[in-house]
C-alpha cells in the first residue's frame, strides 16, 4: 500500500488590489506595483511585472460572478509551461472605493487550449476543510465553481476564450 503525500495545510491566500495606488498586495504581504488596471462589468483586469524566478510578467482577470481568477503567466524561456490559462477558484469582490480583494479557495485549473482542462489541488481543499480553515459551504461552492468552469471550457472545445464568449464576456490581454 502506498502512502499519500503530505499536503501543506495553509490558510486561504488573500490578495488586495488597489486601483487608486496602482498596487497589488500579494498573499505574503508584499506590495507590488501594477502597470495597468481595467474594470469591466464582469470583472477586474490587472497587468504587472514580477520578480518571480519563473515568470517576469502576469496578467489576470478577476471574475467575481464565476468565482475565477484567470491568469496568463509570461514565463522566462527556461521555465516555459504547457498551459495557456491558469484559473484560481475563490471569492473576488470590491471591498471599498477602487479596492478589490481575493480569497483563494485552493482549487486551480490549468487550461491547455483545444486539448485539455486539468483540475489541481483537490487535496489542498480537502485538507483545509479538515483543518477548519474553510467551511463545508465554501468547499462545496469551490467544487461547484470548478465543475462549472471545466464543463464550460470543455463544452467550448477546451477553450477558455470560447466559454467566455458564450457568456458574453470579452477578455482582453496584452
Amino acid at each position: 500500500m502506498t502512502q499519500a503525500a503530505s499536503v501543506d495545510v495553509h490558510r486561504p491566500k488573500v490578495e488586495y488590489f488597489n486601483l487608486a495606488d496602482l498596487t497589488n498586495t500579494d498573499p505574503k504581504g508584499f506590495v507590488r506595483p501594477v502597470e495597468r488596471y481595467h474594470v469591466e462589468p464582469w470583472g477586474l483586469y490587472m497587468a504587472r511585472t514580477s520578480d518571480h524566478p519563473q515568470f517576469h510578467y502576469l496578467e489576470s482577470w478577476l471574475l467575481p460572478e464565476l468565482s475565477i481568477r484567470a491568469t496568463v503567466f509570461h514565463y522566462h524561456p527556461a521555465h516555459q509551461r504547457d498551459q495557456d490559462y491558469y484559473l484560481d477558484l475563490g471569492e473576488f469582490s470590491v471591498v471599498g472605493p477602487k479596492k478589490w480583494k481575493s480569497v483563494d479557495h485552493y482549487l486551480d485549473i490549468v487550461v491547455r487550449s483545444t486539448r485539455e482542462t486539468q483540475l489541481l489541488d483537490v487535496d489542498e481543499l480537502l485538507a483545509a476543510h479538515a483543518a477548519g480553515l474553510i467551511s463545508l459551504a465554501e468547499a462545496e461552492a469551490a467544487m461547484q465553481h470548478a465543475a462549472t468552469a471545466i464543463d464550460g471550457i470543455a463544452g467550448n472545445g477546451h477553450t477558455f476564450e470560447g466559454w467566455m464568449n458564450s457568456l458574453g464576456i470579452t477578455l482582453t490581454w496584452m
